[in-house]
């Protein structure tokens, strides 16, 4: 019964996201319409914005799922924008109630806390081969977190326009580049 209700909260407040935007949302409004009482909402969730991230996880990991892990990152981040290109086109309204009720702080954050821990898995595995330092590994891996962050919020801002394939290929060159400069740096004298 607690997947059921959880399920059903979880629906409920997607479909609401479809109709309005997310600060207008309330727990009284999903619990209404999902007929539970409020405590019950709270056995699952802190508040509206936990029920929020819990939404975010699930369809990052529904979208991860989808993608060949034998991919490129690359390869695999087109794939991933493809996807949520076609369900943000299919979906527009429910992305921009999100997007534009959401403070910028809470976008960003989200998106940074989802590609931190792969690109420092991405910049850990370009330069296993030079003794770089563990802090100059966290700033690489800052530094493209949030580079993708801004190229993913450009993305949004201009309505999902742009061709994936030249985005992506445009933010790789960068990327490669942060590793190639570090990999030099850092390299391992030949003995």
């Amino acid at each position: 019964m607690s997947q059921y209700t959880q399920k059903a909260i979880l629906h409920t407040f997607q479909d609401m996201l479809e109709k309005m935007p997310f600060d207008k949302i309330t727990v009284s409004a999903i619990v209404s319409k999902c007929e539970i009482s409020s405590n019950t909402f709270y056995y699952h969730y802190r508040d509206i914005y936990d029920l929020l991230d819990i939404w975010l996880q699930t369809l990052k990991k529904k979208y991860l799922s989808e993608i060949p892990k034998n991919l490129c990152w690359q390869d695999i981040l087109k794939a991933l924008l493809r996807a949520l290109l076609w369900d943000m086109k299919n979906n527009a309204n429910l992305v921009y109630h999100l997007f534009n009720s959401l403070s910028r702080e809470r976008i960003e954050r989200y998106i940074f806390e989802s590609t931190d821990d792969t690109f420092y898995q991405l910049v850990c595995q370009a330069t296993s081969g030079a003794a770089v330092p563990e802090e100059v590994l966290r700033d690489i891996t800052e530094y493209n977190s949030y580079s993708f962050l801004g190229f993913f919020l450009k993305f949004l801002w201009n309505d999902m326009k742009e061709d994936i394939d030249e985005e992506v290929e445009r933010v790789s060159r960068i990327f490669e580049g942060n590793l190639q400069w570090v990999v030099k740096k850092y390299q391992k004298p030949i003995e």
